[in-house]
């Protein structure tokens, strides 16, 4: 019989046990719904930030709940509330508008930084705090698109399907275009957005002018693309200009809103060439354009006037043998209106040119082996710039003021990480958002000169309850023996150095892509973190052939894609084997669009290497696709036969050993289903036998609530083939 004390131990042992299987059931384990955006729970563990953030003048508001608060740094006074929900309502009920239900997202500020606009129940609206009244309002059509606001004369351009028209105040409506084949299209971004493009109207400094593209695609080649849920298919065709097959042509027309005409400029031939980076002069009486030739390694920057269309002069003219890619249009100096800044990669890195508004070079305002990001303005007096580089590391972002006279250039940001920052109207402060490998967000208020910041957000570690696996990033030799690559190793929480783990490389090393970074958990994905505990080794390597180490780094794919990256990824799976704790015989390999290009070629060409491989909207056959990246990285399939022929997957479809699973939306109009069924029918008479499956109604990635199930579903393969 148990005494009393035997009795008190046995039933405290019990009930620690319980406690600590009920802890483990309940606080340990993340689920893809947890880390994949789209997933249920996923919003628990993103890193909290302060919604809507953003300067109105030298002041910064933002919102929560159901109030808009506002605060001014440096000053003494808390942050008050700038207006709510309520009075807005109160001022839209006032001008015959309904209620909203929540805040909407506020853009901008307008006219002396007291006006906000938003849309809300089909209506453009624009909102005096101030006052607390309704400005103006804008009656929006549910099918218009690309809507762009000018407030200099409160006009709104937009699309209504293949058209451009102008909404004026009071809701009269000016056409401005009247093409009648749909597929003469005005107003929208052309050249499949490459160059920069982002967008297809540009009013002038006045609001009175509006330059548009005209895109002409009536000699491109119908794509069909099939919509399968209606009851009987629907065909939705779209045109999509192949490598060395006919492109588009493109035009820019200039509107003047008050002789209600258009000129066209004068660009004579070849027509299919690129048009980029559109510029206003601040005067208003000239257009700068950026014009690529076709085959990408001529640019020239042209002056049109815009009264008459015609050529005013050749700004100056930028080669290279492999290709040029302008990305950014001419930037006006606040205060000068005589003078330039120009972004160009001409000495192999992304750097600042400052020119006088004819050509003349009058010096380069940034130098160095490390690459400008953005630029975000001047300060109010014109004299200072504000820029972003990576001139602290390629890992990281960081903010500089440089003065223009000087050159003197001040680094802003301290904190190591990659920073998001906005300038205040007048320069004097910037809201400061970054984030390292172990600090998920920090945002604060600093000032543009000597001064101290104020923290206004520090987020905790959202995974403190949880397991989550060890991140490491480091640094290998290319294949060249020469650069240093940057790569991000992932190993289980709970790792066992005595024991043998699978490994999968996920893969981009495409141009304009860069995967590790110094931000919060070194850029790592949900994936990566979902799979490590799950038993996997993940690595990830920033190849040549990515973004942000200048131009050489990138170009060396020209005309061989596939080639000097799939030489790095396997240096880093050479590093992958040194690890004692990694199965040499058990190395997989995902990624998505180029890194489905990337996956399916190292399993091709190294089956000894790459046993499973899960390849994502994948580049097959580089002649299936787009002119204007096909070309800028391969030329042609007639200058380049042989390039294009290494590149071919299906040429390599009978080298397939291990298992491949090939995953694709069926309305992709990026990379189109075609690579992938081409490479199933060269299977099959290679009596190979990858996997396949599709994602219904998803595009190039699938995105929403799907995605959850996308991953699921790799997972699934690689535990099946791999684990």
């Amino acid at each position: 019989m148990q005494t009393i004390k035997q009795w008190i131990v046995a039933t405290l042992v019990a009930l620690c046990t319980v406690t600590q299987m009920h802890a483990q059931e309940t606080t340990k384990t993340l689920t893809l719904d947890d880390l994949i955006p789209g997933g249920r729970s996923y919003s628990r563990f993103a890193p909290r930030t302060i919604k809507q953030l953003q300067w109105c003048g030298d002041k910064y508001f933002y919102v929560k709940g159901d109030s808009v608060w506002q605060g001014k740094p440096g000053s003494k006074k808390k942050e008050q509330v700038l207006f709510t929900r309520k009075e807005l309502n109160q001022a839209m009920l006032a001008a015959g508008l309904k209620e909203v239900g929540q805040l909407p997202y506020f853009a901008a500020p307008y006219r002396d930084q007291t006006v906000l606009s938003f849309t809300a129940k089909k209506h453009r609206i624009y909102y005096n705090f101030r006052t607390n009244k309704v400005e103006d309002v804008y009656q929006v059509n549910g099918r218009w698109a690309n809507l762009d606001y000018t407030p200099t004369s409160g006009m709104i351009a937009y699309t209504d399907g293949n058209n451009l028209a102008i909404l004026n105040k009071g809701n009269t409506i000016t056409k401005v275009t009247a093409e009648k084949d749909p597929d003469i299209v005005c107003g929208t971004s052309v050249h499949r957005d490459e160059f920069g493009i982002h967008k297809g109207t540009f009013w002038s400094p006045s609001g009175k002018q509006l330059a548009f593209y005209r895109m002409d695609q009536t000699m491109v080649t119908d794509y069909p693309l099939v919509n399968v849920a209606a009851r009987s298919a629907e065909l939705n065709a779209i045109k999509y200009p192949m490598a060395g097959m006919k492109s588009h042509e493109v035009t820019v027309g200039i509107y003047n809103t008050e002789t209600e005409q258009t000129v066209y400029l004068d660009t004579d031939e070849p027509k299919d060439r690129y048009f980029t980076n559109i510029q206003w002069s601040p005067d208003g009486q000239y257009l700068y354009v950026a014009e690529v030739n076709r085959a990408q390694n001529e640019s020239k920057l042209v002056r049109y006037r815009t009264a008459t269309g015609k050529e005013d002069r050749l700004v100056f003219t930028e080669t290279h043998p492999k290709y040029v890619e302008p990305q950014q249009p001419v930037l006006f100096l606040k205060n000068n209106p005589e003078q330039f800044i120009w972004q160009s990669q001409r000495d192999g890195f992304n750097h600042l040119y400052l020119y006088t508004a004819e050509g003349a070079l009058i010096k380069q305002l940034t130098q160095g082996d490390w690459v400008v990001t953005d630029v975000l303005g001047f300060d109010s007096a014109g004299q200072n710039l504000f820029y972003v580089s990576t001139e602290v590391s390629p890992l990281e972002r960081h903010l500089y003021k440089l003065n223009l006279q000087t050159g003197k250039r001040i680094q802003l940001t301290t904190e190591a990480g990659v920073h998001h920052t906005q300038v205040s109207a007048s320069g004097t402060y910037f809201i400061d958002s970054y984030s390292s490998q172990n600090n998920p967000r920090t945002i604060a208020i600093a000032p543009t000169r000597k001064g101290k910041a104020t923290e206004l957000l520090a987020v905790n570690n959202p995974f403190t309850k949880h397991d989550v696996p060890t991140i490491k990033l480091g640094t290998i030799k290319a294949a060249d023996g020469v650069t240093d690559l940057h790569y991000r190793l992932v190993t289980p929480s709970h790792l066992d150095p005595n024991k043998k783990y699978p490994a999968i490389v996920y893969v981009y090393g495409g141009p304009h892509a860069q995967l590790i970074t110094n931000s919060w958990r070194a850029g790592t994905g949900g994936w990566d973190v979902y799979m490590a505990e799950r038993g996997y080794i993940m690595f990830t390597l920033d190849s040549r052939g990515s973004a942000n180490r200048g131009l050489e780094f990138e170009n060396v794919i020209h005309r061989n894609l596939g080639v000097a990256e799939m030489a790095d990824q396997l240096k880093g799976t050479d590093f992958l084997k040194s690890l004692g704790y990694v199965d040499a015989n058990r190395i997989g390999v995902h990624g998505w669009s180029y890194g489905g290009f990337m996956t399916t070629n190292l399993m091709l060409s190294h089956p000894e290497v790459f046993k499973v491989g899960a390849a994502g909207g994948p580049v097959i056959d580089w002649s299936y696709y787009e002119v204007m990246y096909g070309e800028r990285y391969m030329d042609t399939p007639q200058e380049n036969p042989a390039g294009y022929k290494a590149a071919n997957m299906k040429n390599k479809a009978g080298n397939l050993k291990g298992h491949l699973l090939l995953i694709h939306g069926d309305i992709d109009p990026v990379v189109l289903m075609q690579h992938t069924f081409s490479f199933l029918g060269a299977c099959v008479d290679a009596r190979t036998y990858p996997d396949y499956y599709i994602y219904p109604r998803h595009e190039h990635n699938v995105i929403g609530k799907d995605r959850v199930h996308l991953y699921e579903k790799i997972t699934r393969y690689f535990d099946d083939y791999l684990k």
